[in-house]
């Protein structure tokens, strides 16, 4: 469904609403917005930096990681077997 036809019906529906119900949709709408701005990440730039460089590799045909060798090296990590 495009946007567009979703806040048509929406503003279509609104008017139908008791003050109430127009606040508990307020409620609603602030709700996602507030969740969607908290999950928003702020990359540094040193981050930045660094997935830029990963990136310019792979697309210089730098190698890939499986996703098994991915999970294997994870799991290294997590577990404290590796000191990279």
């Amino acid at each position: 469904m495009e946007a567009a036809s979703i806040e048509k019906q929406i503003n279509n529906y609104l008017p139908q609403l008791t003050v109430n119900q127009k606040k508990a949709v307020l409620t609603v709408v602030k709700t996602f917005v507030d969740e969607q701005d908290e999950n928003t990440i702020d990359y540094s730039e040193k981050l930045k930096k660094e997935l830029d460089s990963r990136y310019e590799e792979y697309i210089n045909g730098g190698k890939l990681v499986s996703e098994p060798e991915a999970n294997q090296r994870i799991k290294k990590i997590i577990n404290g077997k590796s000191k990279r």
